[in-house]
């Protein structure tokens, strides 16, 4: 590739780039020396999944793995225990150290679902943290200013609203900057929301005596709601290591506007590709349907492979286009010792968020429950949010519900 179509390359689907002069020439200096670029990215262990929202990074960083570059995958061990403020209006509860090292564990595992495995550097910040003396932790806090960093939109947000700032939350921008210095980063990713801590690394850098770092920001990810940020608090969120036709049916849920952004954050297609398959769709060449599923097989196979992919694929067809029940649902086991209503239990089966949010979907007829045997069946929408699934009638049955587009089987126990 020439240093335009690199740049090309890096820059789709990102939402800012600080400087692009200062990338292009640090991939030409590159290119001169043969020395590849430190490019990183940091994830705080804060859950145990990785979700599509991560995999936005994750993407752009294989994206510098293809062109040759050294990349870091962060995690923060160390900020961890801090908690990132980033979008917070109250104080996060502090994690503990063995949740920490749980959770890293498995990102550990996942990411090389995207990531080479052999190309990637895997790195923890409590590596230079744990050995920072007193004095120098001094001499860090020293390189910034306390205005400058409630200039922050979160902090001068909650000043303005009175809420409470704590002073070791002042300090998570200072020590995510410092990643950059420790690392010698060439480059440093983030989401929007990250924007000023990835600032700061540039700051500390140049205090710090190093070129500083270009700062490349992703888009922040909506959820299947179409409107929040992917997340597993919010229950909006698409895991990468959840069963092949959960998450297919999962993507097949989003909407048909928000399946284009799906493609151009989360697949390898080129902007222009994109916009073809759109004008496609928009002139009823193709039909929406049909190219969301191309969709959703795409990101299958890259977390499970072409075969769960083309199974899952089959599954959703069968289950939607041929009326009957696939046989590699989804499955749970519940106990029942007494009744629970309908709603409640969609929650605690996480179809639903809330369970206002699971009786609205009952109640405009969204969730529905089959009759019949697996190559004949009838969908009976259950429309009634106050409907009860009692031990007498369901202890030690199987059934099999729907939402929206989403299927799952239920044991319950005797």
């Amino acid at each position: 590739m020439t240093i335009d179509e690199q740049l090309a390359y890096l820059t789709k689907g990102a939402e800012e780039t600080i400087r692009l002069e200062e990338l292009r020439a640090k991939l030409e200096r590159s290119a001169q020396t043969g020395q590849p670029l430190n490019v990183k990215a940091g994830f705080d262990p804060t859950a145990p999944d990785i979700h599509l929202g991560h995999t936005v990074l994750l993407r752009k960083l294989k994206h510098f793995q293809d062109l040759g570059h050294r990349v870091i995958f962060l995690i923060g061990d160390f900020t961890g225990l801090i908690g990132d403020p980033s979008g917070q209006n109250v104080t996060r509860k502090p994690m503990t150290p063995e949740e920490i090292s749980a959770n890293a564990e498995t990102y550990k595992a996942q990411v090389f679902k995207i990531l080479h495995p052999e190309k990637t550097v895997v790195d923890f910040n409590s590596r230079w943290f744990s050995r920072l003396s007193s004095r120098e932790w001094v001499n860090l806090c020293s390189k910034y200013t306390v205005a400058r960093m409630l200039e922050r939109d979160d902090f001068a947000k909650r000043m303005k609203e009175q809420r409470p700032i704590a002073l070791h939350e002042l300090l998570y921008p200072l020590v995510q900057g410092y990643d950059s210095v420790a690392l010698r980063a060439d480059v440093e990713l983030g989401g929007t929301d990250q924007k000023f801590n990835l600032l700061v690394g540039r700051t500390l850098q140049q205090e710090y005596g190093q070129e500083p770092q270009v700062i490349m920001t992703l888009p922040l990810l909506e959820g299947l709601d179409g409107v929040q940020k992917m997340s597993k608090s919010l229950g909006n969120y698409i895991g990468i290591n959840e069963p092949p036709s959960e998450i297919f049916g999962k993507v097949m849920s989003i909407s048909d506007e928000l399946m284009w952004r799906y493609f151009l954050l989360l697949t390898d297609l080129s902007p222009r590709e994109v916009e073809d398959l759109r004008a496609a769709v928009a002139a009823a060449r193709q039909h929406p349907l049909e190219v969301k599923k191309m969709l959703a097989y795409r990101l299958v196979a890259d977390f499970c492979g072409t075969e769960a992919a083309a199974q899952a694929r089959r599954s959703f067809e069968a289950q939607f286009q041929e009326d009957s029940v696939p046989a590699d649902l989804p499955s749970v086991t519940c106990s029942l010792p007494k009744a629970i209503r309908l709603s409640r239990l969609l929650v605690q089966l996480r179809l639903y968020p809330s369970n206002t949010e699971a009786q609205r979907k009952i109640k405009e007829g969204a969730v529905a429950m089959a009759r019949g045997g697996s190559s004949e069946v009838h969908w009976e929408k259950l429309t009634d949010p106050t409907m009860e699934l009692d031990p007498a009638t369901y202890g030690g049955r199987e059934i099999v519900l729907r939402s929206g587009r989403r299927l799952m089987k239920v044991s319950f126990l005797p």
